[in-house]
């Protein structure tokens, strides 16, 4: 063959990626290496954050004073810092050996699974938007719309026992849901990027809500701060292990529900369209699938498990709805389905351990007296050490495809010659 039949085929043969894996075994293993990832971050985060304790502590700073005398001081210094806010940290949101009674001791544990009911509920719906390629960032809005309803149908109608909570429960999934639905529904129909939307929904929920506030319909009587009445008996989640825990049975709501997503995920039909739509829109529409009907049916999905989260805030804990009875679980969401990876079960852990962060912070500065910051720190470099790996393949694949383009070019400019 001639120099000008040869080029192009040598050129054509460097420019080709090397095959991916195809076994059986490679969804194993790539599941596997994202569970890994997420551990290696949680450890980083925490090795780093432990350093930030040391360096930010009295002891450490007196010293590392004479360091070049006696190292051993400062570094000792370091350990007992950092150990002594983690071992406050484990006390506060798993296990508290100080108790006297075995309630006492098991008291941490049932607050971190109170406060990450609302995390992993509000999680499951980011992470289902994400596997249909869609980015909720309205939780924040979805929650708040789902507890001003449930809160509404709790003290302003009179049920029956079990018949009352299941109507707060439905008010409040229907509540995010149509909030959730509206970006859906503008989504598919005008394009409208659904980030934008969550956004602008976000604060708009947020100024309903302290709107409503002020209106005789939501106000308590005789109050002049912006609180409603509180939800009725009949409306409220028992308590799951007795009235000395806050723990209620919206956590078996968070377990039933991250339940439902992992079988509509992977065992029904609607489930595997979501997913094509999020892998590749344009390939689901190829097959017949309706990518406009999965925006709006996942937003609406999305949405309801956020209100979800409004419900267990409303008859699990709060009893009453507040401009504030979103706290921050909304956007903290956003972090639990990443480090989640979007799974259910991910998203699941990953709640947990956002909920023992928050109910171990509190007893952390009590009892040693570091600021609670530490514990935003720590979940921020968990979430930039997760969002790292992926951006270096992202500049990794460009390197690639403009050396593939560098050589094509080179090539073919050969063979004309």
């Amino acid at each position: 063959m001639s120099a000008t039949g040869a080029a192009p085929a040598v050129a054509e043969q460097q420019s080709v990626p090397p095959p991916t894996a195809t076994t059986p075994d490679a969804p194993r293993r790539t599941w596997l290496g994202s569970a890994l990832q997420s551990v290696l971050a949680i450890v980083a985060a925490l090795v780093l954050g432990g350093l930030l304790i040391a360096v930010t502590d009295e002891r450490v700073a007196d010293a590392a004073g004479y360091f070049f005398a006696r190292p051993g001081d400062t570094l000792a210094a370091m350990w007992a810092a950092a150990s002594s806010a983690y071992e406050a940290m484990f006390y506060g949101a798993v296990y508290n050996p100080s108790g006297t009674t075995f309630a006492q001791r098991i008291y941490p544990l049932t607050e971190t699974l109170t406060v990450a009911t609302p995390l992993i509920l509000a999680g499951l719906g980011v992470a289902v938007a994400f596997r249909a390629g869609l980015f909720n960032i309205g939780a924040q809005g979805q929650l708040l719309i789902g507890a001003a309803l449930a809160a509404w149908v709790g003290f302003a109608w009179q049920l029956p026992v079990g018949v009352h909570l299941l109507a707060v429960v439905l008010a409040g999934a229907l509540g995010g849901a149509l909030w959730g639905g509206i970006v859906g529904l503008l989504k598919a129909r005008t394009g409208a990027h659904e980030v934008i939307l969550t956004i602008m929904l976000n604060y708009i929920a947020l100024n309903l809500v302290a709107y409503l506030l002020t209106r005789p319909a939501f106000l308590r009587p005789g109050s002049s701060n912006p609180i409603s009445p509180q939800v009725a008996e009949t409306a409220m989640f028992p308590r799951l292990l007795g009235e000395q825990f806050r723990l209620h049975w919206g956590f078996v709501l968070a377990v039933l529900a991250t339940v439902f997503v992992a079988w509509l995920l992977h065992r029904s039909t609607v489930g595997f369209e979501l997913r094509a739509v999020g892998a590749n829109p344009r390939a689901a529409r190829t097959a017949g699938i309706s990518v406009t009907r999965g925006y709006v049916v996942v937003m609406l999905l999305a949405g309801a498990l956020a209100g979800l989260a409004g419900v267990a805030q409303i008859a699990g804990t709060e009893r009453a709805l507040t401009s504030g009875i979103a706290a921050s679980f909304g956007f903290d969401a956003i972090t639990v389905a990443l480090l989640g990876r979007s799974r259910p079960w991910g998203t699941f852990f990953a709640g947990l351990l956002y909920g023992a962060f928050r109910a171990g912070g509190v007893t952390m500065q009590s009892m040693t007296g570091t600021n609670i910051d530490i514990v935003l720190v720590v979940q921020s470099l968990i979430v930039l050490f997760i969002a790292l790996p992926p951006l270096l393949r992202t500049g990794q694949d460009r390197v690639r495809r403009r050396r593939g383009r560098g050589t094509t070019t080179i090539a073919t400019e050969g063979a004309r010659v």
